[in-house]
Parts: structure tokens; C-alpha cells; sequence
């Protein structure tokens, strides 16, 4: 078995160490060099040759987005995932990091919670990342004739949206050519810790033609806007008269998720029904399929990003195999498909 080629860059020696024989337990990935700094790691790079860098942020000489910036130049196509600190300013810089092409971060424990937790984030986070961006264990793969549904449809009261690694880049694509006199609200899951989410919905809001919003329990979503699950809360709706009001909860996990996309999309299918468009962007693991069977059953329609264009086929995947899918296309395209279903109109 080929296994994955680690080159681990952090300024601090203990979390080097910690990442490099943690890593190392798993017999599909090699830690194949470490670096203090961007400028040292740019250096090792072509002499250790690994398929995925993990990067940290705040690094002396040489920073986390200085040297993301020379890897994208030199190296367009090797993934890189960000170090990020659980603060303000940490989620503020991988939301800039992300930008640039970072593939995808995770964030650092606080020193708070000990090397237990530390441990735990290496574990059950980073390492099925690395593995599903170097394709070790490819969640799911492109069967030949892959069918998509086909029938009458409803006329469409909302959209649900639900991503995860690479989805803060896709959801901007996406939401790019969306008019803010776009007829219908938008509901989006991004798995994403808190704070993260809140920046997110601000730096949306200033690249995209929509007003973009985190969800406060007992908003009212309107017609041309967006609302973004908080961290660590499941986003639901509920009807109250003619209105549809976002809810919050701290309900157990589901998919290992806090936001989760089958939450919001069961809720949303229930109070919608066959009006329900449900949107599956690039992400790892599983979350939004059980949601899709539920839009599905409702009278629902279903989009999913297709594989060639998903930074990881692992939501997308799953919803398509279960021949869950109105439609399989690449991401360039799936903002006019939302509108062509939505509006009955091709975008201008």
C-alpha cells in the first residue's frame, strides 16, 4: 500500500513531535519531513516530495499564509491544510487561508485541554482528512452510468445547502452570480467550529451580491438572503403562520457533526415538503444523505457537485450513489441549475 507523505511545518517542537509520532501510528501515513518555518519548509519540499503539507499559521521568518502563498505559485495542486488557533483571529486567517487554496485547516486545541485532546483532534480529525485529500482510502468512487432521478417537479420555496472540506471556496463560487432579488432564502450547513461561521457569513456577505447571516434562534428567513448554521448548533426551521423561523439546538451529534446537514434538511424538508431544493456541495464523510432521503421522500429535488470538481467526493459521493440526485454537475454549474430550478429560467 502507498502511503500518504507527510511533511509537517509548525514552529513550536512539541507540536511537531506530537503530529509526526501520532501520524506515524497509522500504517497509511509516513511523516516524511518536519520544518520550523515556511522558509524552511518551501526549502524541503522538492527534496521529500510529500503528496500533503500541514501547515501552521503564526510561524517566525516565514508565516503560514507567506508560505501558502509560494506553495500555491510553485505547487498549485499539493493539498495543504491549516494549523488554526480557536480564536478570533485564528478563524479570521484561515478564512484568508482558505482563500488563497489552502485545502482545508483544523483547529488546535488550547493548551488548556492537555495532550488527551490534542491526541483526540490528530486522531479523529486530521487523519481521515489526510487521507481522503491523498485519496489513501477514497470514500467513494464514479460508478460508470451513474443515474440521476427524473419526474415532475415543485415549484421551489427554498434552498438547502450543505458542504464541508473545500466548501467555504465553493460556497463564494456558488453564491457569486446568485442576485440579491434572488426569489427564495438559502439554509447552508458548513461544518465549521463557532466563530468560524460568524466570519464566514461576514466575509460572504461582502463578496457576494446576498446578505449573508449566522442564525439567530427565531429569525425570520426571507427571500435573496442566506443563513449559516452556528458552530456547535444544529440549524432547523419552523413555521410559525405565514413565516419560517430558524432555530438553533445543541441536540447530540450527528455524522460526528454539530452543525449537521440531515438535521436541517429533515427539518426542512418537513416544513417545505416538495418544495425543498437541497444542494450537496464537496465535503468528507456522510452528512446530508439521510437529509436527502428525506427530501427525496417529501417531493423534493436534490443537486450534487459532481466529483472532478470536489476538493473531497465524500457528501456529494454518498448522496449520488444512493441515486438520490436530480442532477450531477460541476460546481461552475450548479448556481444556474439552482436558478433554472428555482425560477424556471436559464441565469442571465
Amino acid at each position: 500500500m502507498n502511503k500518504a507523505r507527510i511533511l509537517v511545518v509548525d514552529d513550536s517542537v512539541v507540536v511537531r513531535r506530537t503530529v509526526s509520532d501520532e501520524l506515524a501510528r497509522d500504517p497509511a501515513l509516513e511523516v516524511v519531513g518536519t520544518a520550523a518555518n515556511g522558509k524552511i519548509a518551501l526549502a524541503k519540499i522538492p527534496q521529500v516530495n510529500p503528496d500533503i503539507v500541514i501547515l501552521d499559521v503564526e510561524m517566525p521568518e516565514m508565516d503560514g499564509l507567506e508560505t501558502l502563498r509560494h506553495l500555491r505559485k510553485n505547487y498549485p495542486k499539493l493539498p495543504v491544510i491549516m494549523f488554526s488557533s480557536l480564536t478570533e483571529r485564528g478563524a479570521m486567517v484561515t478564512l484568508e487561508a482558505l482563500a488563497l487554496g489552502a485545502s482545508d485547516y483544523f483547529a488546535k486545541p488550547s493548551n488548556s485541554l492537555g495532550l488527551h485532546a490534542s491526541l483526540q483532534v490528530i486522531r479523529e480529525e486530521l487523519v481521515p482528512c489526510i487521507k481522503a485529500l491523498c485519496k489513501v482510502r477514497p470514500a467513494v468512487s464514479t460508478p460508470p452510468g451513474l443515474a440521476t432521478r427524473t419526474g415532475a417537479k415543485s415549484k421551489i420555496n427554498v434552498v438547502a445547502i450543505a458542504t464541508s472540506t473545500g466548501g467555504p471556496n465553493a460556497l463564494t463560487e456558488l453564491f457569486r452570480t446568485i442576485p440579491a432579488s434572488f426569489p427564495v432564502p438559502f439554509l447552508i450547513v458548513q461544518h465549521m467550529p463557532p466563530m468560524f461561521t460568524k466570519l464566514l457569513a461576514e466575509r460572504m456577505s461582502v463578496q457576494c451580491p446576498i446578505r449573508f447571516h449566522e442564525a439567530v434562534p427565531g429569525e425570520g428567513i426571507k427571500p435573496g438572503q442566506a443563513w449559516i448554521a452556528p458552530g456547535n448548533y444544529h440549524m432547523t426551521v419552523s413555521r410559525v403562520g405565514a413565516s419560517v423561523h430558524v432555530q438553533t439546538n445543541q441536540n447530540e451529534l450527528e455524522n460526528s457533526c454539530r452543525p449537521a446537514a440531515d438535521v436541517l434538511f429533515r427539518s426542512v424538508a418537513e416544513v417545505f415538503g416538495p418544495a425543498t431544493l437541497g444542494v450537496v456541495l464537496t465535503g468528507m464523510g456522510r452528512d446530508g444523505l439521510r437529509g436527502c432521503e428525506a427530501i427525496s421522500a417529501a417531493g423534493g429535488q436534490v443537486i450534487v457537485q459532481d466529483e472532478a470538481s470536489s476538493v473531497v467526493w465524500g457528501m456529494p459521493g454518498f448522496v449520488a450513489r444512493a441515486g438520490l440526485a436530480d442532477s450531477i454537475l460541476p460546481l461552475s454549474q450548479i448556481a444556474e441549475e439552482i436558478n433554472r430550478r428555482v425560477t424556471g429560467k436559464a441565469s442571465p
